[in-house]
């Protein structure tokens, strides 16, 4: 009964997140935040936050199965992992969108940024792919979680990527970077996406997780019933 309430609070939260925001895009900030390409950043960059977090977060749980043996830390990087796949996509795909209207330009291989992100999505879906190849449960952990802190170095490069190289994507324009900032009242939106988006992401997971849970103790039970 409390997950659900959590469950039900985590939803109505993101929803009102997610409406503020379309509120401030619509009748709030100026007007260069009606501009497309604008108003996609209140999206695509909260997507990338939020997938950062997971795997980070995800990192953090394979280190203590890795520390610990135990499973519920693996299965628990799982649930993380896979949601904040979900994110990079989105962020991703996002992206590619504002690059059509920022640059004219779907997507460019001289981008830094953009190679090294599609590198990380590429290790992460290595990641799932790699979880439903490996039968055995000790060697699919310790594999997943070595990729799991081989993609975490990737995300490192990956936010790094705009102040080592000096390609298409833009050097950093968020005050907490460094930047210049997005102008007057036009940079705290992002933030209230991305609780918007940790608040679906922590929704996502506990559902993949019990997912998890169920298809563990059906694997069990056949488990048994093979034996006799």
């Amino acid at each position: 009964m409390q997950q659900q309430l959590l469950k039900f609070a985590l939803a109505g939260i993101a929803l009102a997140m997610f409406s503020w925001v379309l509120y401030l895009i619509a009748y709030v900030l100026p007007a260069e935040a009606n501009v497309a390409a604008y108003q996609i950043i209140y999206f695509h960059v909260p997507s990338f936050f939020t997938c950062f977090t997971g795997f980070f977060v995800g990192l953090v749980a394979s280190g203590m199965y890795l520390a610990t043996g135990n499973f519920k830390y693996d299965s628990f990087a799982a649930g993380v992992n896979e949601v904040a796949l979900v994110f990079a996509t989105s962020g991703l795909a996002l992206g590619m969108i504002w690059g059509r209207y920022a640059w004219g330009i779907w997507w460019t291989w001289g981008d830094a940024r953009l190679v090294t992100m599609l590198l990380c999505w590429l290790l992460y879906a290595g990641y799932l792919v790699l979880r439903r190849s490996v039968e055995e449960p000790s060697t699919r952990a310790r594999l997943s979680a070595v990729i799991s802190i081989i993609g975490c170095v990737d995300v490192g490069i990956v936010y790094k990527s705009i102040d080592w190289f000096r390609t298409q994507h833009p050097s950093a324009v968020l005050e907490f970077r460094g930047g210049g900032g997005m102008g007057p009242g036009m940079e705290y939106p992002l933030l209230i996406s991305w609780i918007g988006m940790l608040c679906l992401g922590v929704l996502l997971a506990m559902v993949r997780m019990k997912q998890g849970e169920t298809s563990i103790e059906i694997d069990s039970l056949r488990r048994e019933a093979n034996s006799f």
